[in-house]
């Protein structure tokens, strides 16, 4: 037992990386400081909102895509579609 306490005081990093070892400080807020943190809850609050709603638009299309007895996509994407290569113009850049 006193071995570990020998090492933990003779080790100042160790002593250094514990903060429950510091005492306790509290600061007062602002009233800037204030305004700050409840426009941070009004900001989490609008943006989990926003992610529930389209969670509930996406949950209502594919309920109702289920009732028509549709699959999501009829065929299949793909970044390398068969085929020959379509030709585009490319535009000569500006020097």
């Amino acid at each position: 037992m006193e071995e570990e306490q020998k090492t933990a005081l003779e080790n100042p990093l160790e002593a250094a990386l514990h903060p429950a070892d510091q005492p306790l400080v509290v600061r007062r807020l602002t009233p800037i400081g204030v305004f700050l943190y409840i426009l941070h809850g009004i900001g989490v609050t609008l943006g989990l909102t926003l992610l529930w709603s389209l969670e509930a638009v996406r949950n209502s299309y594919f309920r109702l895509l289920d009732g028509w007895n549709l699959k999501a996509r009829v065929r299949r994407a793909s970044a390398f579609p068969p085929g020959p290569i379509a030709s585009r113009k490319i535009a000569q850049a500006r020097r």
